[in-house]
């Protein structure tokens, strides 16, 4: 990196580590990052593509935006104005996007409020409070926050909750005859802790009554947390949706979903994710029927306020010499988009 100022390349480097605390499907982290010269390059680790339940590698891309998203926030926080190129991938589909520095801006209160948050960000999959509801407020800022990165949310409307409940219902219901599909379950969840992937147990809540059920991950007697006193009533599940559905579509989701995420982070909220009613096609379908204008269903996000003041458990995390590198880069396709 002798052509990058040390400052600049500590830059790129510490938003590769940022983007480690991203989310992704089953905690599979499937994203690499090669610092060289003045780029920081993401790649897609297909070795750790769900084959079975995201046979499109539609989740894989979407965890890697959300990974390019919290390096993003990690540059602006800072100082830096990241410029990202999307990658076209129909040459070598393993490299997703380029970040170089753009220039330099003064660090305002929200940037660094935002890369604070990465910190902050878990999945909770307890029931929510059933009586402090989501202010109208942080949903609008829930709603802005998708929009400003190339997508928008739905806000699943109270009568059609039933229909995002059968949607899950069935999706569940199809994995769990799955057997290829049950089998991914069990090799990514509760994984040894050396591993730094996975869902751990302790991240699982145990079955509670709730309008929409969420995956059970088939651990079945696992020491699992306790759901505690919410039921869910007054959760928000939003939509994150995307006008084409293409992998680039995919990985605007995924940035999406980080900026929706750690915004809610900002605004008291917990979050989890329910990505099975897009990895079924027949829940997708009807995913898509909910919506008031065309669009394609990415994910959908659980919204809420906490039962409690402590947090679930933090997700395991691969070590940063797995993920970040600056040894010279593969060969690269010539387009970008």
């Amino acid at each position: 990196m002798d052509d990058l100022p040390d400052a600049d390349g500590a830059a790129l480097l510490n938003a590769a580590e940022d983007a480690r605390l991203a989310p992704s499907i089953l905690n599979t982290q499937p994203w690499r990052w090669q610092v060289h010269g003045a780029d920081l390059d993401l790649y897609a680790e297909p070795d750790r593509q769900l084959v079975s339940l995201d046979p499109d590698g539609r989740m894989l891309i979407l965890s890697c935006g959300a990974a390019l998203h919290h390096a993003r926030v990690s540059l602006a926080a800072a100082g830096y104005e990241p410029v990202v190129h999307r990658v076209d991938q129909a040459g070598d589909d393993r490299w997703i996007a380029r970040v170089s520095i753009g220039g330099t801006h003064p660090v305002h209160a929200d940037d660094t409020t935002a890369w604070r948050s990465i910190r902050r960000r878990h999945t909770d999959r307890r029931p929510f409070q059933a009586t402090v509801p989501v202010p109208a407020t942080t949903v609008a800022a829930l709603h802005a926050a998708a929009d400003a990165e190339h997508a928008w949310l739905h806000r699943v409307d109270a009568d059609q909750v039933t229909y995002l409940r059968a949607a899950a219902v069935g999706a569940q219901t199809i994995e769990r005859k799955d057997v290829h599909a049950e089998q991914e379950l069990q090799e990514w969840t509760g994984r040894a802790p050396a591993s730094g992937d996975g869902v751990s147990p302790r991240t699982v809540v145990a079955p509670a009554a709730r309008p929409v059920p969420l995956r059970g991950f088939g651990l079945g007697g696992a020491v699992m947390l306790e759901p505690g006193p919410g039921d869910d009533r007054l959760a928000e599940y939003l939509i994150v949706v995307t006008a084409g559905d293409e992998p680039v579509d995919w990985l605007r989701a995924g940035e999406a979903t980080s900026a929706v995420w750690l915004t809610a982070t900002t605004l008291g909220l917990a979050v989890s994710p329910m990505s099975e009613v897009v990895e079924v096609p027949g829940a997708r379908v009807l995913l898509r029927s909910l919506l008031h204008r065309p669009g394609n269903p990415q994910l959908v996000l659980r919204a809420g306020v906490e039962t409690g003041t402590t947090a679930p458990a933090a997700s395991q995390r691969r070590p940063a010499r797995e993920v970040v590198s600056d040894e010279p880069p593969a060969r690269h396709p010539d387009g970008h988009r």
